[in-house]
């Protein structure tokens, strides 16, 4: 259907997106994109005591860097707005004060503390205010006494919604509490906000993280103010680690600069959209999709009814597919910040940095620690200098140096050709394994027992100078 579609779960303006609030987002903007209706950003900020500064500009940032376009909002305006519910304040009040009317919620005026006031999920018998006469609780208003409007929920039956994930699904009336609507500041809690601005913004398709316990009072609401049901809403299996605790994404905002977790956007964006969802068809064995490709693929009966798995390997896995299918240059790029963030000196050659890194590089964040001793010679044993399979120890190596160095001091044109040329004609010159001849280069280049790339890419980046100044006070360590 081309209908409106809005995040049944939204990122409030709390601080950073976390994966439920991005597969909520995502989820609605390809059912909205993939049926050609419109999306609508909307702000949930009732919760006044959690806001936290700047937090929305994260929500339009973090939505705008992941492609996540709204066709409504706070910042692009629309037919329907405000898009800030703290700005619809005056229009929540009279449809809490007609259900009152109609018997289906009640002034209370009970003292609760705040997180059992906002939630209303506490376990109680009975509100005393309850029972209260309209005659008594309308003249406590009028005297000025602070109260919150509770939804008065039947004690008998049951309520019955519809989702089109899980069908029909059915809750007795009596597990259900009178939750509140209206705050003592006047503001409404989540669900009742979001009854009263899904039928005034025209939403269609709501989508939430699978309970049962939002949308039996919601349903209960929409028929007393006889208002329309969304014509779908899927509730999305809830995620978990493998303990089945919660799980969140990598903190911060999903940046590719130092300050970011180091995943690539599109990699968090393709496996967000495989986390409780799969393809069917021709694409049912696909797993790299681009963000078009989503749109085209994405299908509601797609969505799975058992709870998703959050797996921070296999995001890893999508993100180092992603960074090995990366242009050299748009890696580079990608990597430079965390290049330098280790490597200070601007001699050395980004890009060449960058080139070693692509094919070793699981996640951007590994990079610092992968070539900080380009910009300085780490403190090393030389024990490292002993290793078996390229048949080597301090003797060995010493005698490999001894011959390298000369042989390396003799280069007129520093390029890597010649650094690569110059060591393989000594190892055959010397009757030895290439190997035989690189571990020590590489080791008293590098100080390092694992680095990226080998000896002649490390040298040829180092340039001949420190090259050299590098292997002199390896041959000594190994003299000494």
């Amino acid at each position: 259907p081309r209908g409106r579609s809005a995040p049944g779960s939204p990122p409030p303006p709390t601080g950073y997106m976390h994966v439920g609030n991005l597969r909520t987002a995502l989820y609605t903007w390809l059912i909205a994109r993939h049926a050609g209706g419109t999306f609508i950003l909307r702000i949930e900020d009732t919760d006044q005591g959690r806001l936290v500064e700047g937090a929305t500009d994260v929500i339009y940032r973090t939505m705008a860097e992941c492609g996540l376009t709204h066709d409504e909002g706070p910042d692009v305006g629309g037919p329907v707005g405000p898009y800030i519910q703290s700005e619809r304040r005056d229009l929540y009040q009279p449809y809490a004060h007609l259900l009152v009317e109609k018997g289906a919620a009640y002034y209370c005026f009970c003292e609760k503390a705040a997180s059992e006031e906002d939630a209303g999920d506490f376990d109680r018998a009975d509100d005393p205010c309850r029972d209260l006469s309209p005659e008594e609780a309308r003249q406590r208003v009028e005297a000025g006494e602070p109260y919150v409007i509770r939804q008065r929920i039947p004690h008998e039956g049951t309520t019955t919604f519809h989702d089109v994930s899980f069908g029909d699904i059915t809750v007795e009336n009596k597990t259900l509490d009178d939750q509140v609507l209206l705050k003592r500041d006047g503001l409404p809690t989540y669900n009742f906000a979001n009854v009263v601005d899904d039928h005034l913004m025209g939403i269609t398709t709501w989508y939430g993280e699978a309970s049962t316990s939002a949308p039996p009072p919601s349903t209960i609401c929409c028929t007393s103010l006889r208002l329309g049901h969304p014509h779908l809403r899927p509730l999305l299996p809830r995620y978990a680690g493998p303990a089945q605790q919660d799980v969140q994404a990598p903190r911060g905002p999903l940046l590719r600069g130092p300050e970011g977790p180091g995943y690539l956007t599109e990699a968090i964006l393709n496996y967000v959209a495989l986390l409780g969802w799969a393809p069917k068809g021709e694409r049912s064995e696909q797993e790299i999709f681009s963000l078009s490709e989503l749109v085209e693929a994405f299908d509601i009966a797609g969505i799975s009814k058992s709870p998703a798995i959050f797996d921070i390997d296999k995001l890893t896995y999508f993100n180092a597919t992603y960074l090995r299918a990366m242009a050299p240059e748009d890696f580079a790029k990608a990597a430079e910040p965390y290049i330098r963030e280790a490597v200070k000196n601007p001699a050395i050659d980004v890009s060449a940095v960058a080139a070693l890194l692509q094919a070793r590089c699981e996640k951007l964040t590994e990079i610092p620690e992968k070539v900080d001793f380009f910009d300085q010679l780490p403190d090393y044993g030389v024990e490292c200098f002993t290793n078996k399979k390229s048949k080597t120890n301090p003797e060995v190596s010493q005698a490999m140096l001894e011959a390298a160095i000369p042989a390396l001091e003799g280069i007129g044109d520093w390029t890597a050709d010649a650094v690569h040329d110059t060591l393989i004609a000594l190892a055959e010159h010397l009757g030895v394994k290439n190997a035989t001849l690189m571990w020590p280069v590489r080791i008293a280049a590098a100080g390092k027992l694992v680095t990226p790339g080998g000896a002649v890419e490390i040298c040829h980046i180092l340039g001949k100078d420190e090259t050299l100044r590098r292997l002199r006070l390896g041959l000594d360590k190994l003299r000494a």
